[in-house]
């Protein structure tokens, strides 16, 4: 495959692997926020390949993980309805709420559809106008813009039975949060490419200052991982604290600035509640009262549902890197993507489902 073999090559890998050997002198700890990124590094080993002075631990760059179980709970109760067709992408679908998931819930008759796009929702509300079409809108700033654009156009066409759940968060309040959070182990950050891709990476400058911490912007193919961890490494060596860019074939410092712009017509700032880790000022959005009438959290009634997360389940502390899925004594037994604790065994992005998918327990 032309334009993706070339960040696979063996040859290359073995390179980079030497030259991170060479380079560390003292442990690291380094923190991918990606959950794609993730399954890179345990996919192809390259947690393993590293020098045992450099370990990699896994952020909150799960959107699917870190919904909160409440929310979840929320759009179970909404896809009830009768005149509800309830859509999102499919890893939404197989995510536990307090007692069952969207697909128990269609299973049972409710009508709960996968969507590749926001957009399809739309023309769903179009196609059936005498049903309440919701669509279950997760993400990080990766996908808020396409998420703003289906409620821009649904107020476009007068749309009146369409509306989103809105559980969009944003990395970098995340960051922070780890950052400033006296247990935290990271020393050093690989910032997820597509999240700087829409949104630059302007907003990291700030906070490499502040923590003195560096931040590597990077992509996902294996190569882009070494060489992130490489810069990484090297701005540790060197005591210094600035923001690369990896990633420099799809990301530039500005970004997307329509995108930005869309998405500060549609959505406002708020502090947001992760799933296991709890609320992080400003790390989230909501629609702007003006697209208040495509909140389907208002539409349908549901904020006042709350959910209490399982005991046995440490995902928060996986996703601030404090421990690994194989610290968790219901990894692989009590948890499993077949019956998930939590989203982190079940979502695609997921880290236990890499850890159990790739048969990582050391």
């Amino acid at each position: 495959m032309r334009f993706v073999d070339e960040y696979r090559d063996e040859a290359a890998a073995q390179r980079f692997l030497h030259a991170i050997a060479e380079l560390v002198t003292r442990p690291w700890t380094i923190m991918e926020i990606c959950g794609g990124q993730t399954h890179t590094l345990i996919r192809s080993g390259i947690d393993a390949l590293l020098p045992q002075q450099v370990t990699l631990v896994h952020g909150p760059g799960c959107p699917v993980c870190v919904t909160p179980l409440e929310l979840i709970d929320r759009a179970i109760a909404i896809a009830r309805r009768p005149e509800v067709i309830m859509t999102s992408f499919g890893d939404m679908l197989r995510v536990p709420g307090s007692s069952i998931d969207l697909l128990g819930v269609k299973a049972a008759g409710a009508d709960v559809r996968m969507v590749y796009s926001p957009l399809d929702a739309v023309k769903l509300a179009q196609k059936y106008p005498d049903r309440q079409v919701v669509f279950f809108a997760v993400g990080f700033e990766t996908t808020a813009p396409g998420n703003a654009m289906a409620v821009w156009q649904a107020r476009q066409l007068g749309l009146a039975n369409f509306s989103i759940l809105c559980s969009h968060v944003l990395v970098p309040p995340a960051m922070e949060a780890i950052l400033g959070s006296p247990d935290s182990l990271v020393q050093g950050f690989l910032a997820a490419g597509h999240v700087c891709a829409v949104m630059g990476y302007w907003e990291y400058e700030p906070i490499a200052l502040h923590y003195r911490t560096p931040i590597v912007v990077t992509g996902f193919e294996p190569l882009d991982l070494l060489h992130g961890i490489y810069m990484t490494l090297r701005q540790l060596e060197e005591g210094r604290w600035d923001v690369e860019n990896q990633y420099a074939r799809a990301v530039t410092r500005e970004g997307n600035q329509p995108a930005q712009r869309l998405l500060s017509q549609v959505f406002e700032v708020v502090d947001r509640p992760w799933r296991g880790i709890g609320l992080i000022p400003h790390s989230g959005y909501r629609l702007r009262p003006e697209f208040a009438p495509f909140d389907a959290e208002l539409r349908f009634d549901v904020g006042a549902i709350s959910a209490q997360e399982s005991p046995l389940c440490i995902a928060g502390q996986i996703m601030q890197g404090l421990k690994k899925p194989h610290h968790c004594a219901a990894f692989g037994t009590l948890c499993t993507p077949e019956r998930p604790l939590g989203a982190p065994m079940v979502s695609s992005e997921g880290a236990c489902a890499a850890y159990y998918q790739f048969q990582r327990n050391a």
